[in-house]
C-alpha cells in the first residue's frame, strides 16, 4: 500500500491492537470509546470529514465461556458489527482486513487449508463465522484466520490434548503487518508450526511450572486440532 494511505484498526486497546501500536505507529487506533462498531451512525460520523483506505477489523467479543452466557452480545458484536464494518468500508471504497479465528475449523484433522470446510464447535467460533460471511460478500477484502496469546502464558494449566498454530501475540502481529502492506484478497491462514498448546505455553518460559489440563476438563466446546496450513501465508510474503 502506497505510504500515504490512511490505514485505521478497529479494537485498538485489545491484546492484538497494543501489540501492534509498537510496531506499526503509521496507523490510526480506535477503540469502543470513539468508534462503536455497533453503531453505524457513529461509524459513519467518525470518518465522514476524510475516509479512510484501509481498515484492520480485529474489534470482537472472544471469550468462548461467556459468549455461551451472552450469545446475544456475540451477534451484536461479531456479526452485526462486523456488518458494519463491511458496509462502512464498501461506502468508502476502503480495503478491509478482518482478523478471524481457526476455531471456525471442526478441529477433526489439523492442517486446514484456506478452502476447507468450516464447521465452528462453539458459539464463539459461530459468531466469529457469521462475521467471516459478512466480509466474504465485499471484494475488497482479506480475511485473516490465526490464532495468538499473549507474550506470557497467563493461565496456571494449558492443554495437552488440542492442538493448534498458535504463536505469541508478539510474534502474530509482526506476521500480520506484513500482510497490510501486500493488496491480497480472499482468505489466507497465520500461524506458526503445529504444537500442543502446552508445548506453546512452554516456549514462552521454559522455566514456568504449568499444570496439564484436558479439554474433557472445560465447561465450554474446544476443537481437538485446528492447525493451520500457513503455505500461502509464505507465498504472499515471499513475493513482496
Amino acid at each position: 500500500m502506497a505510504n500515504e494511505s490512511k490505514i485505521v484498526f478497529t479494537g485498538g486497546n485489545g491484546l492484538l491492537g497494543t501489540t501492534f501500536k509498537k510496531i506499526r505507529p503509521d496507523i490510526e487506533y480506535t477503540d469502543i470509546e470513539d468508534y462503536d462498531i455497533t453503531d453505524y451512525g457513529q461509524m459513519k460520523a467518525y470518518f465522514e470529514p476524510g475516509g479512510f483506505d484501509v481498515m484492520l477489523h480485529c474489534a470482537a467479543f472472544t471469550s468462548p465461556p461467556l459468549i455461551d452466557k451472552d450469545p446475544v452480545k456475540a451477534i451484536e458484536v461479531n456479526i452485526v458489527g462486523t456488518a458494519n464494518v463491511v458496509k462502512l468500508c464498501a461506502e468508502f471504497n476502503a480495503r478491509l482486513i478482518y482478523v478471524c479465528t481457526d476455531y471456525v475449523f471442526k478441529g477433526d484433522k489439523g492442517n486446514y487449508k484456506e478452502d476447507d470446510p468450516v464447521f465452528p464447535v462453539n458459539k464463539y467460533a459461530w459468531s466469529k463465522l457469521g462475521g467471516e460471511c459478512a466480509v466474504r460478500l465485499y471484494d475488497k477484502s482479506l480475511i485473516i484466520r490465526t490464532t495468538f496469546g499473549p507474550d506470557v502464558f497467563p493461565y496456571e494449566k494449558a492443554f495437552v490434548d488440542q492442538w493448534t498454530s498458535r504463536e505469541s501475540v508478539s510474534v502474530i502481529a509482526g506476521m500480520i503487518s506484513k500482510l497490510v502492506d501486500i493488496d491480497a484478497t480472499g482468505v489466507v491462514h497465520v500461524g506458526g508450526k503445529r504444537k500442543t498448546v502446552m508445548e506453546f505455553a512452554n516456549s514462552l518460559d521454559p522455566s514456568k511450572q504449568i499444570g496439564d489440563l484436558s479439554i474433557n476438563d472445560v465447561s465450554f466446546s474446544v476443537p481437538v486440532d485446528t492447525s493451520l496450513n500457513v503455505d500461502k501465508y509464505n507465498e504472499l510474503v515471499n513475493k513482496s
